[in-house]
């Protein structure tokens, strides 16, 4: 028998009716099948791309974070946009590749490795994010949410005035059925998923070298056949090992 599973929002409070719609009582085993999701990948420019990422539904235990359905969801379009315009624009050759976003980071922001924090205050140092460049919330919390990797990362970034393009290797948030403010590790299925997607941004943004932030975005370099380097997650205490990594990325 499948027990009472609590649905909370972005914020931490009562789900509203949308994250009801995708977040139902299920048995922790409910798997979804790849079927689930009908992204394809059209054109090669920004725009299309981002209406490719919203074009997928959200399921059970995978949320989109740009699906074309409410107002909440443009404002995280319009951010990821605002972002891989940027970087076009700066013509940024250097790909970090992440694992997945997680409840306090992208599935916020729309932009992978930020949180709220970072999207409002900005990076002043680099020039990017902030609300006068026109990035915005998407919740009404009572605070700024703060994502411990995005802030390590930024960081980092700052540090060695290096500022390459980051994405994630499942561009969705999974997490845990029933339950929003959780994360886990993307299956196989979706890690498979989300090649096409990447390497379709690769072409879009010109990048000439992919670098894999952990093992599954290693993983799925090799399995799309590209002998990249590998840095080590910031995340589970890997701050130190992370920042060596980039240290000698950037050639600091």
């Amino acid at each position: 028998m499948m027990g009472t599973i609590t649905i909370v929002g972005d914020c931490g409070r009562p789900a509203t009716t949308r994250d009801r719609r995708y977040l139902r009582s299920s048995s922790p085993s409910t798997q979804y099948n790849a079927t689930d999701y009908h992204c394809t990948m059209t054109g090669s420019s920004i725009e299309t791309f981002i209406a490719s990422l919203a074009a997928a539904p959200s399921t059970e235990t995978a949320f989109n974070p740009w699906e074309a359905s409410t107002d909440v969801d443009g404002i995280r379009r319009n951010n990821l946009s605002l972002y891989l315009h940027e970087l076009l624009s700066r013509q940024t050759k250097i790909l970090l590749l992440g694992e997945a976003p997680g409840y306090q980071g992208c599935r916020l922001t729309g932009i992978p490795f930020t949180s709220e924090h970072i999207l409002v205050n900005g990076v002043p140092s680099l020039d990017m994010f902030g609300e006068a460049k026109g990035y915005r919330r998407s919740t009404t919390c009572d605070r700024l949410v703060k994502e411990p990797s995005a802030t390590i990362v930024w960081q980092t970034l700052v540090q060695f005035e290096f500022l390459p393009l980051l994405w994630a290797t499942f561009p969705y948030h999974p997490h845990k059925p029933g339950n929003s403010q959780s994360n886990r590790a993307p299956m196989s299925r979706e890690i498979s998923f989300g090649s096409p997607i990447w390497q379709q941004l690769v072409e879009i943004m010109g990048i000439e070298q992919i670098v894999a932030v952990g093992n599954v975005a290693h993983g799925s370099l090799g399995a799309a056949g590209i002998d990249g380097v590998k840095i080590r997650h910031p995340s589970q205490g890997g701050k130190p090992e992370f920042v060596e990594g980039m240290r000698r990325l950037a050639g600091g």
